[in-house]
Parts: C-alpha cells; structure tokens; sequence
C-alpha cells in the first residue's frame, strides 16, 4: 500500500493548513480525496451571486486536485452542501447550476452524487461546499 501524500492548495488552502491544520487533498496511490472546497477567492470572501459562488466552488476543486496530480475527468464520486432555498429541498437552481458544472467540467463522465441541504457550512456567507474523489487513470 501507498503511503498518504497530503496537498495544501496554493494559496488559500496554505493560509487554511497553517491557520486550521487541515490539507486541501490526500493521494494514496491512484486514489485522490479532497476536502470540501468553497466558491471562495484567495482572502476567503465569498460571491454576492450563489451562480458565481457555485462556480468558483468547481474551479477550486479543479486547482485542488490539480494540486494532487487529478483533474475532474478522474472524479468518480461527489459529495455537495448546500444552505437549502427551502426546508422541502436544496432547490431548484441550485441544481441546475450543479448540473450545468458537471457537464462543463467532466463532459461525459457522470459520477455519483449525494447533494445534501444542511444547516450551517464552515464560514457565515457560504452557501455550497464540494467534496470529491478521484481515481487518476494514467498521466497527468
């Protein structure tokens, strides 16, 4: 067995391992877990706009596992948390946006997806958090 290769992501996810003492990503072998990333920008502040949030979330799980050697073409599973529109359910846009992110990002690919409502993620203004796991199928 591999021994565990632990990632901070340039930038914030250095300020969050010396701050928090959590890496951004751990490789064991072909095998890649992240963290749950945030549609934060490098001083943590968070969009306005939940489109523009939820889209930064994806390029900063894409920088996070670039950091590990893993692109979203490799992600076999995702875990998404979401402030909920309503009590009933994520909601609506939400998901769509979520979707649209999957097809941009992994193209064909559909791995599987939780997406969970919960009632408070790990800063006041965020909305969505993304977590994933990747299996790297040849170089990168």
């Amino acid at each position: 067995m591999s021994k565990p290769e632990f990632f901070a992501t340039p930038g914030y996810g250095e300020t969050m391992l010396a701050a928090r003492r959590y890496s951004q990503a751990v490789r064991i072998g072909d095998r890649v877990e992240i963290s749950g990333q945030g549609g934060w920008d490098e001083d943590l502040n968070f969009p306005e706009v939940l489109e523009d949030e939820i889209v930064q979330a994806f390029e900063n799980v894409e920088r996070t596992l670039n950091t590990a050697g893993a692109t979203w073409r490799d992600v076999i599973a995702v875990n998404s948390y979401h402030i909920p529109e309503s009590a009933e359910e994520v909601g609506e846009a939400t998901t769509r946006i979520m979707v649209e992110q999957f097809r941009k990002h992994m193209g064909d690919r559909a791995p599987i997806w939780t997406e969970l409502g919960v009632a408070a993620l790990g800063a006041p203004k965020m909305r969505v958090e993304i977590q994933v796991t990747a299996i790297v199928e040849g170089d990168h």
